[in-house]
C-alpha cells in the first residue's frame, strides 16, 4: 500500500532535516529544500482547506437551467435535419464538458483529473540513496 502525500511530505521534510552538509553549497541548497518542502506543504494544506468549499448548488442549478434553455431555443429556432441535431448534440456535450472540467478543478486529490502522489515518491527515493 502506498503512503499518502502528508506520510510523503513528513518523510521528505524529515530526510532533508538529516541531511548533514559539508560546505556552503551544500548548506545553501539544503536550506533551500526545506524552504521547498515547507512551501509544498502550506500549499497542500491550502488545497486540502479549500477542498471541501465548493461550488454554490444554486449557482449551478441556475447555469444548467440556462444552458438548458439556450440549448433548447436553438432547437426549436433550428431546422430539422440530421446536421443540425448532430451540431447541437455536440455543441451541448462540449459546453457539458466544461462545465464538469471546472467542477474537476475543485478536487485536488480526486477525480478524474486530480494531483499525483509520484513526483513525491521520486523525491523520496531519491533521499533514500
Amino acid at each position: 500500500m502506498k503512503a499518502g502525500s502528508y506520510e510523503l511530505l513528513f518523510q521528505v521534510e524529515t530526510m532533508l532535516l538529516g541531511l548533514q552538509p559539508e560546505d556552503a553549497r551544500q548548506k545553501w541548497m539544503a536550506g533551500q529544500a526545506i524552504s521547498l518542502a515547507a512551501n509544498i506543504g502550506n500549499t497542500r494544506w491550502l488545497l486540502a482547506q479549500r477542498s471541501g468549499v465548493g461550488t454554490p448548488k444554486l449557482f449551478l442549478a441556475m447555469v444548467v437551467f440556462w444552458v438548458t434553455l439556450l440549448f433548447a431555443s436553438f432547437g426549436l429556432f433550428a431546422p430539422r435535419n440530421l446536421i443540425s441535431v448532430a451540431a447541437l448534440i455536440l455543441c451541448a456535450f462540449a459546453v457539458a464538458g466544461a462545465l464538469e472540467m471546472i467542477l474537476e478543478l475543485e478536487q485536488p486529490f480526486g477525480g478524474l483529473i486530480r494531483i499525483s502522489p509520484e513526483p513525491m515518491h521520486h523525491a523520496v527515493a531519491a533521499l533514500n540513496l
